[in-house]
């Protein structure tokens, strides 16, 4: 039988001990998070046809929304709305097993907020719309600041230090920005800010993007991180949902509505609120991408990678299978277990195979003479003998058979699979399955 979770975080934040003193542990509770899951991450392709960006796989045991959450809980922010629309239930079952230890009888709660058309007959129409729907269960809990986050993004944040400085500013609205290259920041809703970051400007996903206040080759591009006083932003998503012109976005309308009505709205950097910095850098990634997602999940084999898993002062929380250790089997000559800048997971079975710079998420069997490099396998995959791996993305439940190859020949492989311009082969149940049967 498996368990919902191995242990439950401190009453209120992740660390041992709180450094910031009860004045900015006190702005956590007075806060309401509301995260933004609903999108369908088109840009990764088959690999959410059947499930919402935010509940993707990630890091060998954690789904992208994971981060999100932790931050919320270890910021001491215990009060967490998820807003979620498209193939939801991947998402809303991960949630409901790894989520329920807040407690209620202390005003902590997770709560999932579908579509339920509950103010118009519409579905989500966008960003601000999710939460004007919601206007009625954000008024009942009464918060003073609502924290408006994107569920898709891997990082860590202190959001009680993004609260401090909302409140000490005397912001109406906040919003959290990392410094993009430029030729990445059409990507993104760009940022133009004074000198006393007061933001002056806002274009979502320009095709020109301006370079940040001093700068030539970055952008301040918008997280989709807000923090509003909580009157302030019932007022304007009221005005908004009236407005027949508006997309009822926060980076296509509602912002760019406030600064130009002189609302004081302010960047907070992330560099300033971020957990675990290396070398000075703060890690931010937007895994919207197959190349993107390959490449930020292979950064965690490296010997000192830039996101932490290791961090018992800022953990990740999840879901978490009761699983057995991970095992490596047989040492002979031509059929040897044995795993090099790897990470692989509980419940693996790695039998008489080689792996290099790859990573096995959770119940992975690799029968034998196989060899896998620079690869990203997804829970329950099986893998029969002699089978080559090299550059690919395995999704969940695929069974690779015998004398499987992919990743060695790119224009072989396009006419089976997904492949990316890296080169990256994204190998899905229903593009494996039609592959064997045209073999057939």
């Amino acid at each position: 039988m498996k368990s919902k979770q191995a242990a439950a975080p401190p009453a209120y934040g992740g660390a041992k001990h709180d450094p910031h003193g009860p004045l900015i542990t006190q702005l956590a509770r007075d806060a309401l998070a509301i995260v933004l899951a609903g999108g369908r991450g088109s840009r990764l392709g088959p690999l959410t046809d059947w499930r919402a960006k935010p509940a993707v796989p990630f890091g060998g045991k954690f789904r992208i929304i994971d981060f999100t959450l932790s931050n919320c809980v270890n910021s001491g922010i215990r009060r967490i709305g998820i807003c979620t629309q498209y193939k939801a239930q991947s998402l809303i079952r991960h949630v409901q097993r790894g989520w329920s230890f807040l407690d209620g009888r202390f005003g902590e709660f997770v709560e999932l907020l579908p579509a339920q058309q509950r103010v118009t007959v519409d579905w989500y129409k966008g960003t601000a719309d999710a939460i004007y729907q919601n206007l009625d269960i954000l008024r009942r809990h009464a918060p003073r600041y609502v924290l408006i986050l994107a569920g898709d993004h891997v990082y860590k944040m202190n959001y009680a230090q993004l609260l401090a400085e909302h409140v000490s500013r005397e912001a109406d609205i906040s919003i959290g920005c990392v410094e993009v290259p430029l030729s990445t920041a059409t990507q993104y809703g760009v940022m133009t800010v004074n000198a006393a970051s007061h933001v002056v400007g806002f274009d979502e996903k320009p095709a020109r993007p301006k370079p940040a206040l001093g700068r030539r080759d970055v952008a301040l591009a918008s997280m989709g991180i807000y923090v509003f006083n909580a009157s302030f932003l019932y007022e304007e998503l009221i005005r908004d949902a009236a407005d027949p012109h508006s997309s009822h976005d926060f980076g296509k309308d509602l912002i760019p509505h406030l600064i130009d009505r002189g609302s004081k709205v302010f960047a907070h950097r992330f560099a300033d609120s971020c957990v675990n910095m290396v070398e000075g850098k703060p890690y931010w990634r937007d895994v919207g991408t197959i190349d993107a997602f390959w490449e930020a999940n292979l950064d965690l084999t490296h010997i000192t990678p830039e996101l932490n898993l290791y961090d018992e002062e800022w953990p990740v929380w999840t879901y978490q299978e009761q699983l057995p250790p991970a095992k490596f089997v047989f040492e002979e000559p031509q059929r040897s277990g044995a795993a090099f800048d790897s990470l692989v997971s509980g419940g693996c079975i790695v039998s008489g195979s080689l792996l290099r710079r790859s990573l096995l998420f959770s119940n992975v069997h690799v029968h034998s003479y196989c060899t896998i490099e620079d690869s990203v396998i997804l829970p329950d995959v099986e893998v029969h003998r002699h089978v080559t791996l090299k550059k690919c993305v395995v999704d969940r439940y695929c069974t690779l058979p015998e004398g499987f190859t992919a990743g060695i020949d790119p224009a072989q492989d396009r006419k089976r699979f997904a492949v990316t311009d890296r080169g990256v082969t994204l190998i899905t149940p229903e593009l494996l399955g039609n592959a064997i049967h045209h073999l057939r």
